[in-house]
């Protein structure tokens, strides 16, 4: 009994962090974009952002140093990364609902440091993603993507 009422309080809080990240992420404006605030430095955003992906199974495409790239052609630009993930059983139903929803799978996060040093993660709402390609027929898949998101950005919202 005391193991089944434990593993009940495991499993409510987690579904409240879920719920809690998705609810204080949301889209800004009518662009799509969600923006959440780091505690922590970059790097190491980076690091647990990553790390969380691994941990849930989730594909780990690539990391692309955006400010590397400029510094690279002598353009000075605040760090910014992109990372690009996704689960393709997931990601690609929404292609199989329109092929155009490629433009937006996998998932892009961008970690980005602003004028006055905060580091934000930044990707594009699901739901504006579901309205910008006329897909109805994916409503608890796209709920599923903006828990996974907003469970993995969680992972730098504290110190």
């Amino acid at each position: 009994m005391k193991t089944r009422i434990s593993n009940f309080a495991t499993s409510l809080a987690l579904i409240l962090l879920l719920i809690s990240a998705a609810s204080s992420a949301r889209a800004d404006s009518d662009d799509g974009i969600v923006r959440v605030k780091s505690a922590v430095p970059m790097s190491e955003a980076i690091t647990r952002i990553k790390a969380d992906i691994a941990g849930k199974g989730i594909r780990f495409f690539s990391e692309i140093d955006q400010s590397k790239l400029a510094a690279d052609a002598g353009i000075k630009l605040r760090p910014s990364t992109l990372l690009v993930f996704g689960n393709p059983p997931l990601g690609t139903q929404f292609i199989t609902s329109n092929p155009n929803a490629g433009l937006d799978w996998p998932v892009r996060l961008l970690l980005t440091q602003d004028d006055n040093g905060d580091v934000w993660a930044v990707w594009t709402d699901f739901e504006w993603i579901a309205r910008r390609h006329n897909i109805k027929d994916r409503v608890a898949q796209f709920k599923m993507a903006t828990s996974v998101v907003g469970s993995i950005t969680s992972t730098i919202t504290t110190k």
